[in-house]
């Protein structure tokens, strides 16, 4: 018997898992939406608090004369900063907490169109994002020298297959697109 050397070959070779647009790991978020809606979160928060900063560094900085001359051509001083930064502080904490319980994002999150979810695709319960997500990490920060190497640690695991932080890992949960 003759073979043909044109034939298609004969091994059974089993099909490769096709990933359908509606699980999990297709719909999670790429690493520049979870770094733009962190961005975006930080910038809103850094805004608010920067009346707040300014105060606190032309009384407590190192450079009093620098940061009371910047802090002089503020529409606002004093304690109206302090006033005003702090509400604005409780207003975007108060918009987060409200846009995570209704849906799982924050305001960054919101604006790249990314939400928080469990590993299982459940919604994420708030007392989860504040205590498991966000409050380790928090306190390891300002743990000297450890607190630097921790946050850095935190971003560049998102490296990874699974495109999860170490926060994601602790709190059992990943960031999809909505």
């Amino acid at each position: 018997m003759e073979t043909n050397p044109y034939a298609a070959p004969g091994a059974v070779v089993e099909d490769a898992p096709v990933l359908r647009d509606d699980t999990l790991d297709a719909r999670k978020a790429t690493r520049w939406q979870r770094w733009w809606g962190a961005f975006i979160d930080s910038f809103v928060v850094g805004i608010c608090a920067w009346p707040l900063s300014m105060w606190w560094a032309s009384h407590y900085g190192i450079n009093h004369s620098a940061s009371a001359a910047i802090l002089q051509k503020l529409p606002f001083t004093g304690p109206t900063a302090m006033a005003i930064s702090s509400i604005l502080l409780l207003v975007v904490v108060a918009c987060n907490l409200m846009l995570l319980n209704r849906n799982g994002q924050s305001i960054g999150k919101r604006a790249v169109g990314t939400k928080i979810v469990r590993t299982d695709g459940s919604p994420v319960e708030v007392w989860r994002v504040v205590a498991l997500r966000w409050l380790p990490l928090f306190i390891v920060r300002y743990i000297p020298f450890l607190g630097g190497f921790a946050g850095l640690a935190d971003a560049l695991v998102i490296f990874g297959n699974d495109k999860r932080c170490i926060h994601d890992y602790v709190a059992d949960t990943i960031v999809i697109v909505d």
